[in-house]
């Protein structure tokens, strides 16, 4: 059918920019009619999975009405025009300020700013580490040429700091019977190149908390000693909107003197929607002068400290809605149910039989997730590859992964109990387990999946 044959009125799938496959390599030469368009590609988002059965990501999958409203109002702001968009700067400025209050700062001005995300908060905090031993070294005579970073097992976006900022990652390597930075571990890596460490709290591939007041204490030590004082950077990303809310007596924070930075996902636990993070200095100090730009051609002389420059406002706006919505009350109701929900899959899953909980999600312990394996020794007849392959049937992801370094042959299964996952959705996926054992029972696996068959876990 010829172009000249297209009718406005034709039935959308009866069209003829629908009757064939449409472009997907070269620019296409000619417009085409919005509705139609938009049904196409709406139609190619289905075989994209169900979010909300996502558990392997720690992204808010589910907002309130208001936010979708206030997302729609938004769509038109960028947040670096701070001149044109002065309210959203405001809004901006009161998040800061709640976070320096929320996170213990020490009073005087907040000193932080909105980033795209908590990648993009980490690269900040770490550049200013940098920035800051560079700067105490010089002053001192010595060289700046080998600078290094201690961390636990980390996610990507700390081996992208190193490597885009030439530091040399000092990552301690897991072990069996221990899958988290301890500060006897910290201490060996560390000397007078060191421009900071940075524990996670609540690491991507178990879910715990490492603990930054234990490796606090070791670095103060370390400093009467030898003279070194390395501070510390704490890699919030999800911890940091669960801790204040369900373990206000963790000591993770500013409270502690060295630390001097944190970021934090406002998409995470922040129960935001996607794309905004946080990246908090304890004091003005920390925040190394070279790494705040002036720009007067927006319309005003603004300042910028973000790597981002253009981005939407949406967010961090919705992100003060959330504060202001929840207040310390919400934020602990929304997520000590998540913690409740993952204290039930985490028993239900122990009474299944084949599996080890390595985390159950206790609340002043790490996040709201349960990480499992096989137990040692047991002939199943399956992998957890298996098992996520099955559970995909029903349209649920809890991928199955490897651990990192030393202990790449111990595979691990990891469920995230985020906001809208609902304890009721907990115990069908339960059932949904129960029922894929059973079937891998009747049906044994000749060649049972492995991690090269896996779809991929990038989180």
């Amino acid at each position: 059918m010829s172009r000249k044959a297209d009718n406005p009125n034709d039935a959308i799938y009866g069209a003829t920019a629908l009757s064939s496959s449409l472009p997907k390599s070269h620019f296409p030469d000619h417009e085409e009619n919005p509705r139609r368009i938009y049904m196409a590609v709406r139609d190619e988002l289905m075989l994209d999975g169900n979010s909300r059965q996502n558990l392997a990501t720690f992204c808010q999958t589910w907002e309130e009405p208001e936010i979708h409203d206030l997302m729609d109002a938004c769509i038109d702001k960028n947040m670096i025009d701070k001149d044109e968009y002065p309210q959203t700067a405001e809004i901006e400025a009161r998040c800061v300020r709640m976070l320096a209050d929320l996170w213990n700062a020490p009073k005087g001005p907040a000193t932080g700013c909105s980033t795209t995300g908590s990648s993009e908060a980490a690269m900040l905090g770490g550049l200013a580490m940098k920035r800051r031993w560079e700067a105490r070294r010089k002053a001192e005579g010595k060289t700046i040429d080998r600078p290094n970073l201690v961390t636990g097992p980390v996610q990507v976006c700390w081996h992208k700091f190193t490597r885009y900022w030439d530091v040399e990652h000092r990552e301690i390597p897991m072990e069996n019977g221990r899958l988290l930075m301890t500060p006897e571990e910290v201490l060996k890596l560390c000397d007078e190149n060191t421009i900071g460490v940075v524990p996670t709290l609540g690491v991507t591939f178990t879910g715990e908390f490492e603990p930054v007041k234990a490796v606090s204490d070791a670095l103060d030590q370390l400093q009467q000693e030898t003279g070194l004082d390395i501070p510390i950077h704490v890699d919030g990303a999800s911890g940091g909107f669960l801790a204040p809310f369900c373990a206000p007596d963790l000591e993770w924070d500013f409270r502690l003197p060295r630390v001097r930075s944190i970021n934090a996902s406002g998409h995470k636990f922040g129960l935001a929607p996607l794309g905004v993070g946080w990246i908090m200095w304890r004091e003005e100090a920390d925040l190394p002068e070279e790494m705040v730009f002036w720009v007067n051609y927006l319309g005003g002389d603004m300042k910028d400290i973000a790597l981002n420059f253009s981005r939407p406002g949406g967010q961090i706006v919705c992100q003060y809605y959330n504060f202001l919505r929840l207040g310390r009350e919400g934020y602990a109701k929304v997520h000590g149910a998540c913690y409740d929900s993952a204290a039930y899959l985490a028993r239900e899953l122990g009474g299944l039989g084949p599996f080890e909980i390595v985390f159950d999600g206790n609340r002043g312990k790490g996040i709201p997730a349960v990480s499992w394996t096989l137990k040692e020794g047991l002939e199943a007849g399956f992998t957890l590859f298996d098992l996520a392959d099955r559970l995909r049937v029903r349209g649920w992801q809890v991928p199955a992964y490897t651990l990192p370094a030393h202990c790449e042959d111990k595979s691990i299964q990891r469920v995230l109990v985020r906001n809208g996952v609902s304890r009721d959705l907990c115990a069908l996926l339960i059932e949904d387990i129960r029922s894929a054992l059973a079937h891998l029972d009747a049906h044994p696996r000749k060649i049972p999946l492995g991690e090269d068959d896996a779809s991929g876990f990038h989180h």
